[in-house]
Order: structure tokens, then C-alpha cells, then sequence
């Protein structure tokens, strides 16, 4: 990738913890993936869609705390409107693989 951006930009992005309180399937959505509800602690509860179910079932995502963009504007993604960007990055498979914390953190904690 060879766009530069100004430390300035970077500071717009607005990543934080959150825990994964509901787990559903997708049928709808072109790719397989899950319908996720995400507890962001004082910042309240958003919903994403996520297509991470060749690695992950809804029983190892339930409970998990995992990284997310939470101030991108919601996007509709068929009948669901994802509220947030769960951040991952692909395997070799071309997979996708969560991006968390080593240790438990609190809720709506930012990433910096």
C-alpha cells in the first residue's frame, strides 16, 4: 500500500475493545458470515457483520473480546446494518483472523 496518511488522520479512527454478547448466522449475506452483537462498555452495544466462519463457530466467538472500528458511518449489508468494523487480517488460506488483546482489557477501552 503506498498511501501515506498524516498522524492526524490516523487519530479520526476510532478502534476499541469490545466483547461479542450474540453470535447469529447470515444466510442472507453474500459471503458466508455472522451477525455479531458487540458490548463496547460505556459506549454501548453495536451490531457488525463479520465473515470469519471458516475459522471461528458462534460458540468459540461468544464471549470473545476482539478490536473494532466504531465510528464508521453504518452500512446496510443486505436485510443487517453493521454499526462497526471488526478488524482482522488474512491468513495464508485467505482467512480471516481476529485481532485481540493478550490479556482481558475493560470494555470500550481505545487502542492507541
Amino acid at each position: 500500500m503506498d498511501t501515506e496518511i498524516t498522524f492526524e488522520d490516523f487519530t479520526k479512527i476510532d478502534i476499541r475493545i469490545g466483547t461479542i454478547i450474540e453470535v447469529n448466522d447470515f444466510p442472507k449475506a453474500r459471503k458466508p458470515a455472522y451477525q455479531l452483537t458487540i458490548d463496547f462498555g460505556g459506549l454501548g452495544v453495536k451490531k457488525s457483520s463479520a465473515q470469519i466462519t471458516e475459522l471461528y463457530t458462534k460458540e468459540d466467538l461468544l464471549n470473545k473480546q476482539i478490536s473494532a472500528i466504531v465510528n464508521f458511518k453504518p452500512r446496510q449489508i443486505a436485510n443487517f446494518m453493521s454499526e462497526c468494523l471488526v478488524l482482522g487480517i488474512y491468513n495464508e488460506d485467505g482467512n480471516v483472523v481476529l485481532l485481540q488483546a493478550s490479556v482481558h482489557i475493560k470494555n470500550g477501552e481505545q487502542i492507541s
